[in-house]
């Protein structure tokens, strides 16, 4: 006896994937295939790499010099300046100085000049010329007794000595001489910038004006002419003029 072909069930019942190769497509188009790239890791940085090193190296070179220059903006010496020409003998006063920050180029060079973190001592004479704008050097310092001068009164009338002569002082010794027969003279230059060394008080108050007596110093190389000076001085009124 033979089953209803209508009632003919598949006695197992497989589920699977069917898979086509592309010689059993039908469609003679290939099939597209995407490609995924392959990610790359970006080579990190080498100690070893020149360009490294040399930036390193002009960094470095940077900082120093930076720090270089800002150390020795301070390294100054603070010095004393001369504001105004002084001669041989002068005294040295707080007003004819001036304070002066120098860098050196070695201590033995800071070490030549007067030093602006002390006072000038008292009586302090200059012992050569220093001129306006010069730093004071050590070794043009000294006292009255060190100069080679010879000393010289010289007696004057109150009204012919300015009153701001002063030991240390600069000043010109004029005569001059009486006159004769109504004719005006000349006065005459006695001594030229010389240094009062003294200044006493009055000397004497004989007739209408008091006299006044300064001590000046002549230098030893000029003291042949001396005696000719204090010739043509006697015979006239002396007068004082103040050089500065």
């Amino acid at each position: 006896m033979s089953l209803p072909v209508d009632n003919a069930k598949p006695l197992l019942d497989i589920e699977h994937d069917v898979l086509v190769s592309p010689s059993a497509s039908t469609s003679h188009d290939p099939v597209p295939t995407s490609v995924t790239p392959t990610a790359r890791r970006s080579a990190s940085a080498s100690w070893r790499d020149p360009r490294l090193i040399v930036g390193l190296v002009i960094v470095a070179i940077s900082v120093l010099a930076g720090v270089k220059l800002f150390s020795g903006a301070d390294d100054t010496v603070a010095v004393w300046t001369v504001t105004t020409d002084l001669r041989s003998g002068t005294i040295v006063e707080e007003d004819d100085l001036a304070r002066r920050d120098v860098r050196f180029a070695a201590a033995a060079d800071a070490d030549r000049y007067v030093s602006a973190e002390s006072v000038v001592p008292a009586d302090t004479t200059l012992v050569r010329d220093v001129g306006i704008g010069e730093l004071l050097p050590r070794a043009a310092l000294g006292s009255a007794g060190d100069l080679a001068l010879v000393e010289v009164p010289v007696a004057v009338a109150a009204e012919a000595l300015p009153s701001t002569v002063r030991a240390g002082s600069v000043v010109d010794v004029w005569v001059t001489p009486e006159a004769t027969s109504g004719r005006a003279v000349d006065s005459l230059l006695v001594f030229d910038d010389v240094l009062v060394i003294a200044v006493p008080g009055t000397g004497s108050a004989l007739g209408s004006s008091a006299t006044r007596q300064i001590v000046v110093g002549i230098d030893e190389a000029d003291e042949q002419d001396l005696p000719a000076a204090l010739a043509r001085a006697s015979t006239g009124t002396i007068l004082i003029t103040k050089q500065g």
